[in-house]
């Protein structure tokens, strides 16, 4: 199933120089991981403090592109420049999720956004992560299937909340497009869910 996920590694190539410069700067994937986190709660703050201020969704899709360079830096720093870690290990999986709740849970104070919808899909953001994670229990890889991962949601929070910055009216296309990113969360899980089933009968 497509995902957006399918990029990273011409996104890793783009941030190889970086990594390799803040490797020799002595910075640790866990330090990055941190810094992730950091970024996600204050940029969720924003919103929570300012909620009917929509030129602050304008920060929106930079703070997601931004996690997701610190995301890829920090698998970079620990796969290629020997420093994984289980405390990393841990922080990465628990990082994602937190970070998520943090960024997306305060856009339901937000008018345009449709407060029970923003909470189903922190929810289902974290049965997708979680359905990914399980799959190791089972003696299959750790999967990123899509069409609803981590970088997918990203984009499609990003989108709605430029859009909404920019001045486009808020109304029905708002809860339209959450509701279809429900949708494909739901499948998504099923989807990570098979083919970790597939895989670990192998």
């Amino acid at each position: 199933m497509a995902s957006i996920y399918q990029l990273k590694s011409t996104f890793q190539n783009v941030l190889r120089p970086l990594t390799r410069a803040l490797a020799a700067a002595q910075v640790t994937a866990n330090h990055v991981t941190l810094a992730a986190l950091a970024l996600s709660c204050l940029a969720g703050g924003l919103i929570a403090w300012q909620p009917h201020e929509r030129s602050l969704l304008l920060l929106r899709p930079l703070t997601l592109f931004i996690r997701m360079a610190l995301n890829a830096i920090d698998g970079m720093l620990a796969r290629e420049h020997d420093m994984k870690t289980r405390l990393g290990a841990v922080l990465n999986e628990l990082g994602d999720v937190i970070s998520d709740a943090a960024l997306y849970l305060p856009l339901g104070l937000v008018p345009a956004f449709n407060l029970w919808l923003i909470v189903g899909l922190v929810i289902l953001a974290v049965m997708v992560e979680m359905t990914g994670v399980v799959a190791v229990q089972i003696g299959a890889a750790r999967n990123y299937a899509g069409p609803m991962g981590k970088s997918d949601r990203a984009f499609a929070f990003g989108l709605i909340a430029l859009l909404l910055g920019l001045g486009m009216a808020e109304g029905a296309w708002v809860t339209a497009a959450l509701s279809i990113m429900l949708l494909l969360s739901l499948f998504t899980i099923y989807n990570r869910a098979r083919l970790a089933l597939r895989e670990g009968r192998h």
